[in-house]
């Protein structure tokens, strides 16, 4: 039997990137992962952009809510792998978690709320980090389900 692979995705506020790798990482992973998502901090909500290019290809991330990092880390919530979406800045700041912890890695994005110009220009930029996102997973995907074969 298959451990089902825990995996944490961290941004600055759990606001936009961080919750559309979640978002893939479930979709796509076929029952083999199982993904969650936290902020820093906890945004004032889902980023508009973000929830605008999810739900062009079909999921909705508009009622997800905010998590804070530290408070699954207090709850004592454990991850095979914690994947930091921000810039490295940010990301050091993240928790080491106690636990079944394998691997910590780092996919810096640019932040869709940085985004700048028109309103179409805004979700271009928003649909160019939202499929830069879901190359990373794909192929985290494929990593991890080659790493568990090999162990």
């Amino acid at each position: 039997m298959r451990t089902t692979i825990r995996v944490l995705f961290v941004c600055g506020q759990n606001t936009a990137r961080s919750q559309m790798a979640e978002a893939f990482l479930n979709s796509l992973g076929e029952g083999r992962f199982e993904a969650e998502s936290a902020g820093l901090e906890a945004g004032p909500g889902i980023n508009p952009l973000a929830a605008a290019v999810m739900k062009e290809i079909g999921l909705d991330i508009s009622g997800n809510t905010v998590k804070k990092v530290f408070d699954l880390y207090v709850a004592g919530k454990t991850y095979h792998y914690v994947v930091a979406v921000c810039d490295k800045a940010k990301a050091d700041k993240c928790p080491i978690f106690p636990g079944m912890l394998v691997e910590r890695l780092d996919w810096p994005f640019d932040d869709p709320a940085a985004l700048e110009g028109s309103e179409e220009e805004k979700l271009e930029g928003a649909r160019r980090i939202r499929d830069l996102i879901l190359g990373k997973v794909k192929e985290f995907i494929q990593f991890a389900n080659e790493k568990s074969v090999n162990s």
